[in-house]
């Protein structure tokens, strides 16, 4: 087994997936910034991308600089999804799942940049939401690297990297609800964040979220809002006696093309924030010309909007983060926030009428 290694992609799954299969160290690179790209990935771009996919170069080229033996960079074309079954699929941005071949090809341009550092490059094809077909994409990509690895062994890896990433959602959405719950013991408002999931990263996302913890509101992430049955029902009720949707989870009323995952959610982050008193204001983050997100923009603004809530978007975002520029925008969306916060409360509240009993515990 390699005793040293590196992952990009659902963190939670690979920890519980490679420490099931006895590796001694996971080696992550650091978080993403201007000067990583420009030290480590400049010139590893054979074509132009958008800014996710040019900060992966970095992370990359750093790599090579660290005590491992092997970089896994798996290409993701589907992902684990909560409304798996509500929509059509859950597919990755294919741009950034080819990412990875990309970039390869710019560290052998010159010569195998690998094979010089004596590193093993895993790129491993990865169907998320084909569990079943799951392991043997993994030990084929991983096979030659690891060429003591069985299927079998892969397969119990895959059992266990779920149920990592499984533990870990149900934390992280409890403390979305201990949050939700302190905004309405307190009656003080929140934020969403509607975003990718690489915007956690505080280089792609220029920690813009972190930006209004100061101020005293309380930031969430719609890839981690609560999922209780009883929340879901209070807030959907009235759509699901009018039959416009199925469930709670069905977003075919204002998104019919949902085969990808994060527009899939991002769109139904959007629903859940303009349905639950307490969330006031949406932040919609976007990176440089976003193919994926460019068709999103009105239908998640009207979305948001249609309850009142306010809606702010920072686009085009890139390796370039203008620090005072964002802080005149955050003041800004502050203020909107204090002056009418307390009015989008109140009239959301009372389209739902009585707080569910469990939110006031």
């Amino acid at each position: 087994m390699p005793k040293f290694l590196n992952l990009w992609g659902t963190h939670q799954f690979w920890v519980g997936f490679f420490n099931a299969l006895g590796v001694g160290k996971i080696v992550f690179s650091s978080d993403t910034s201007e000067e990583q790209y420009r030290a480590y990935g400049k010139g590893r771009i054979t074509m132009d991308s958008c800014f996710p996919v040019k900060a992966l170069a970095g992370h990359m080229g750093e790599l090579l600089y660290k005590d491992i033996n092997l970089l896994f960079v798996p290409m993701i074309y589907s992902l684990p999804s909560f409304l798996r079954g509500h929509v059509m699929d859950t597919l990755s941005c294919t741009r950034v799942m080819m990412a990875v071949e990309n970039i390869k090809a710019g560290f052998l341009k010159e010569g195998d940049e690998f094979a010089k550092s004596g590193i093993k490059l895993a790129v491993p094809f990865v169907p998320f939401a084909e569990p079943h077909i799951l392991p043997k994409h993994l030990w084929e990509g991983l096979f030659p690297a690891m060429p003591d690895l069985t299927l079998e062994e892969t397969k119990r890896a895959v059992e266990e990297g779920f149920k990592a990433l499984e533990e870990f959602e149900k934390r992280i959405r409890q403390k979305s609800l201990e949050i939700i719950k302190w905004c309405v013991k307190n009656h003080k408002p929140a934020l969403l964040v509607l975003a990718r999931p690489y915007h956690m990263d505080p280089g792609i996302g220029h920690d813009i979220d972190a930006e209004f913890q100061p101020y005293g509101f309380p930031v969430l992430w719609y890839n981690y809002l609560p999922l209780e049955d009883w929340l879901l029902n209070w807030l959907f009720e009235r759509d699901l006696r009018a039959g416009l949707i199925k469930s709670p989870l069905d977003i075919s009323d204002v998104w019919t093309s949902s085969y990808s995952s994060n527009t899939n959610e991002i769109v139904w982050g959007a629903k859940f924030a303009s349905k639950l008193p307490w969330i006031t204001g949406v932040i919609r983050l976007s990176s440089y010309e976003c193919g994926m997100d460019q068709p999103t923009f009105t239908p998640v603004q009207k979305i948001v909007e249609s309850s009142g809530t306010l809606f702010f978007k920072f686009g085009e975002l890139d390796e370039t983060k203008p620090a005072g520029s964002v802080k005149i925008r955050v003041e800004t969306i502050v203020y909107y926030l204090e002056k009418y916060s307390e009015e989008i409360i109140e009239r959301k509240l009372k389209r739902l009428g009585s707080i569910p009993k469990e939110l006031l515990d």
